[in-house]
């Protein structure tokens, strides 16, 4: 016992090593506890990630509603070229006693008919194909022996095709 009393007794030592623990005991309790580094950094990696991430969508979506502006503009400028195409086709199909004026209106049409071949504008085929309604529009019905049922006998106006949009329908007559 007396050994264990010694230890007890023994007097601490005294100067500046011990008074700095008291004191930094004293500053913690004064001053809020410091936010963790490491948590405040996950959090701000989490901002950015998601702000990253915001950003990509965002550039993602205005990509595709510029394509699709391009595509809507472009199909509304071939619909209003189709009347000259018609009307082309018309005069390809009149008589013409001139053949120097047939002549430049085939290379009007054959002009016309590549500029829609560069900008991915396709006919539809009708005559002899079987009735589509995605692709054509049924203006007349007739009973036919020669086809069968749901057959095109007679195209009255092309359509057209825009990638895969159909930017007009063919107006067709179908056998019953």
């Amino acid at each position: 016992m007396k050994d264990k009393d010694k230890e007890k007794k023994a007097p601490e030592p005294q100067g500046p090593e011990t008074e700095a623990p008291a004191e930094e005991a004293e500053e913690a309790k004064a001053a809020p506890e410091a936010p963790d580094v490491d948590a405040l950094l996950a959090a701000e990696k989490e901002k950015y990630l998601r702000l990253a991430a915001e950003y990509d969508n965002y550039r993602k979506r205005s990509q595709k509603e510029r394509e699709s502006i391009f595509r809507d503009v472009k199909a509304d400028t071939v619909t209003k070229l189709l009347p000259v195409y018609d009307n082309l086709e018309r005069a390809l199909k009149a008589e013409c006693s001139d053949p120097q004026y047939k002549k430049g209106v085939e290379l009007t049409m054959t002009q016309l008919k590549t500029i829609f071949d560069d900008l991915g504008v396709k006919p539809i085929e009708a005559v002899g194909e079987k009735f589509d309604p995605t692709l054509h529009n049924a203006v007349m019905h007739t009973e036919s022996d020669e086809h069968d049922e749901g057959v095109i006998v007679e195209e009255f106006q092309k359509g057209f095709l825009l990638g895969d949009k159909v930017i007009r329908f063919s107006l067709v007559k179908v056998a019953n």
